[in-house]
């Protein structure tokens, strides 16, 4: 089920995409997963990725049309089989959504060296507001738990907890995760006292 509520009404990206889509490598093809009106498709567009926003709302991709680097695809992902078949990306966004059943299809989207960038609702968010149905909340540490089956992504970043957003207050769940092949950990500078 769609878990999208949405808090980001004026269409600014997630935080935590902003945060880790340095580690997507240059003109990248990414997919945005349950992509909504494109927050996330644009920003990435933005930096010289290539997008595909897949949504099943028309409307709501409608808007992308003329994005430079975004090309949509209407597809309702929670029934049928995964629509993009043996597609393949070098990054994978999923923000605000939470479907079980296409987290395999998910993971085997990502190439060899690819990037997952993953943010949606855990438990405890029933106290504050939509989903509150525990199919669509992670239980704690589950991306984790989905991130360390075999072949293992490598994490760079995990987090959970409350997050205030203006007035509103969800429970979120973030993993930022590398595959196989991908140059991390990067070589970071030595500093030196003084």
């Amino acid at each position: 089920m769609n878990t999208r509520s949405n808090p980001n009404h004026d269409g600014t990206p997630s935080d935590w995409v902003r945060r880790f889509a340095h580690l997507f490598t240059p003109g990248a093809r990414v997919l945005d997963v349950a992509a909504g009106r494109g927050r996330h498709a644009r920003f990435l567009a933005a930096r010289g990725a290539h997008v595909l926003a897949i949504d099943r709302d028309p409307d709501a991709l409608a808007g992308l049309a003329d994005v430079p680097n975004v090309t949509t695809q209407v597809a309702d992902l929670e029934s049928g089989s995964w629509p993009l078949a043996e597609a393949r990306f070098n990054a994978v966004v999923v923000v605000h959504y939470l479907h079980r059943p296409v987290l395999a299809a998910v993971r085997a989207a990502l190439e060899p060296g690819g990037v997952l960038l993953y943010e949606t609702f855990a438990q405890g968010n029933e106290a504050h507001g939509r989903p509150r149905n525990p199919d669509f909340l992670l239980a704690p540490g589950e991306l984790l738990e989905w991130a360390a089956r075999a072949p293992a992504l490598t994490v760079v970043a995990f987090e959970q907890g409350l997050v205030r957003r203006g007035g509103d207050t969800v429970v979120i769940q973030r993993l930022a995760a590398v595959a196989p092949g991908h140059p991390w950990p990067p070589t970071l500078a030595d500093r030196q006292p003084g």
